[in-house]
């Protein structure tokens, strides 16, 4: 690797998004190490310290919140983008909590995070404050949401603390997908 290339480090356990921001990445010029898993980026970050991060909040065997954290406590100018295909407030609170630079919800394209990366990370005081309400669904999802990521995405002790039945929150879940 030359001085100039960039690291980008994707850690996302569907093969076939992996595979795809790969490349397209790699047409843009970096250079991509990959994880599917907190363990298996704690491998790669023995040998490797990424320019930049795409990180999956919802990984096979846990939170891809773990990743940020370890992204982040191996470089503070790292640039850190979470995707996630259900997006909550909870989340993306933790996320920039733990160091994230920038939340994406999915279907998130590579222009979307390259954007990302290049935001200034001061914040944007000329946002639009809505005063749109949220519905009860959407209220519903974040307190799901929120008690799924208290008991690290175990479904049984969540439909448990939130008093409903399995299978009644594994149908709420298959219709905002997870991924």
């Amino acid at each position: 690797m030359s001085d100039t290339d960039k690291l980008l480090a994707i850690i996302e356990d569907d093969e076939a998004f992996a595979r795809t921001l790969r490349r397209s990445f790699e047409r843009r010029g970096y250079n991509v190490i990959q994880a599917r898993s907190h363990d298996q980026l704690a491998e790669l970050l023995k040998q490797h310290i990424p320019d930049f991060a795409v990180v999956d909040l919802k990984l096979e065997a846990s939170s891809g919140l773990s990743c940020v954290q370890a992204l982040r406590e191996q470089s503070e100018t790292m640039k850190i983008v979470v995707l996630t295909g259900y997006a909550s407030i909870a989340t993306a609170v933790e996320a920039i909590k733990l160091g994230a630079n920038y939340y994406l919800a999915k279907p998130s394209n590579t222009d979307d995070i390259e954007a990302a990366f290049s935001r200034n990370e001061e914040g944007d005081t000329s946002v639009e404050v809505q005063g749109r309400q949220s519905s009860l669904k959407t209220l519903e999802w974040e307190h799901i949401h929120q008690t799924l990521m208290e008991t690290g995405f175990n479904v049984s002790e969540t439909a448990r603390r939130l008093g409903m039945h399995r299978r009644t929150l594994a149908r709420k879940l298959e219709k905002r997908q997870l991924r």
